[in-house]
């Protein structure tokens, strides 16, 4: 049965405390841009929102008195954009509301209601009317209002975007700030990330984890799965930057391919809950990200053989795994430290080895 509320994860890594060691050589140039513009780059795609980034969150009164600042000449914040090194495409990194905005306007239509986006709270002279509706003068006054962008780019270290994921990071401050796998879907999209997506709705992975979490943490496990299974050989802490290195090198694929990724973690999420069922990772209520990932690697690897049919040795060697006191050395505190993360997947590995 899946779980119904929301799920706990313990994961008391120490990666808060480390400071990443990484050089950048970034380019930094402003831009400004009539409205026009903005709106037709958003229609072609040139400056992009990815799909996962948070709905449109501004009120009808928000949204109209934006465009009203910018129908009365009044100064407006700037937005933040990316270039994207392969595709030279801008990513909205700040500003997407105001974007939307524009864009929803443009179009007539204010988003789910699904009613004609006409201006509420507003002067009266441009009280409910329309982008259509506006004053020849004033649809040209918006037309060609301007908002200034800041651009940047990574030049170096050219194999990642791990900048950009830190200047989101940093800017990604205000209301309820994105967790770091919301940013990862954002900087990093691609089918990798689909496909950590589509993984996620695993019948066997949902009946373990319980519903599905907003913030995408539940995803971020099955990333550090991969990351660990594929990888745990270069693994260097903070676990933020090894799996940010992680899904920007199998981006597209390239490394592991769809159907590989698919048939490791549907094999052995599918043993651990035939066998455990939905108390798997969860020494003591919640569900422990450092058990996850070592047990998942560890059984992953004894599958490599063919399949576990011991069903009762299989509980066996995962309880007594539990119950090892170096076990939950490496699993209760400092869970990110590179020894600990070795020395607990290794542990896993050989409690699972030659199991029948």
């Amino acid at each position: 049965m899946a779980r119904k509320q929301e799920t706990e994860i313990l994961d008391n890594s120490d990666d808060a405390d480390e400071v990443v060691p990484v050089k950048y050589e970034i380019t930094s140039y402003g831009a400004d841009f009539l409205v026009d513009g903005l709106v037709r780059r958003l229609k072609d795609g040139s400056i992009f929102m990815p799909l996962f980034q948070r709905g449109f969150v501004w009120t009808y009164t928000q949204a109209s008195r934006f465009i009203e600042s910018l129908l009365l000449g009044l100064p407006v914040p700037g937005i933040f954009l990316s270039k994207e090194y392969e595709t030279q495409k801008l990513l909205v990194i700040d500003g997407q509301q105001r974007l939307r905005t524009l864009q929803y306007f443009y179009e007539g239509i204010f988003p789910d209601s699904g009613k004609e986006f006409a201006l509420s709270g507003v002067q009266p002279q441009f009280d409910s009317l329309t982008y259509k509706r506006l004053k020849d003068e004033d649809r040209r006054q918006l037309d060609n209002s301007i908002l200034h962008a800041t651009i940047v780019q990574q030049e170096k270290p050219p194999e990642d975007d791990s900048s950009i994921y830190y200047i989101f990071e940093r800017l990604n401050t205000s209301g309820t700030p994105l967790s770091e796998q919301e940013i990862r879907a954002c900087i990093y999209h691609g089918e990798f990330n689909n496909l950590l997506k589509d993984l996620n709705e695993n019948e066997a992975w949902r009946s373990i984890y319980g519903r599905v979490n907003k913030r995408r943490k539940e995803q971020e496990l099955i990333l550090r799965f991969f990351a660990l299974y594929f990888n745990s050989d270069n693994y260097k802490s903070p676990m933020k930057e090894f799996l940010n290195r992680y899904i920007a090198s199998n981006r597209h694929l390239k490394l592991q391919s769809a159907g590989q990724l698919t048939q490791v973690f549907t094999n052995t999420i599918r043993v651990i809950n035939d066998y455990l069922g939905n108390k798997a990772f969860r020494p003591r209520g919640a569900l422990n990200a450092a058990v996850f990932d070592s047990v998942m690697v560890g059984v992953a690897r004894r599958l490599e053989k063919g399949n576990i049919c011991n069903r009762e040795g299989f509980r066996e060697r995962y309880q007594s795994l539990l119950k090892d006191e170096e076990y939950n050395e490496w699993t209760l505190s400092g869970t990110t430290d590179e020894a600990r993360v070795r020395q607990r997947i290794q542990m896993a590995t050989n409690a699972f080895r030659d199991l029948e």
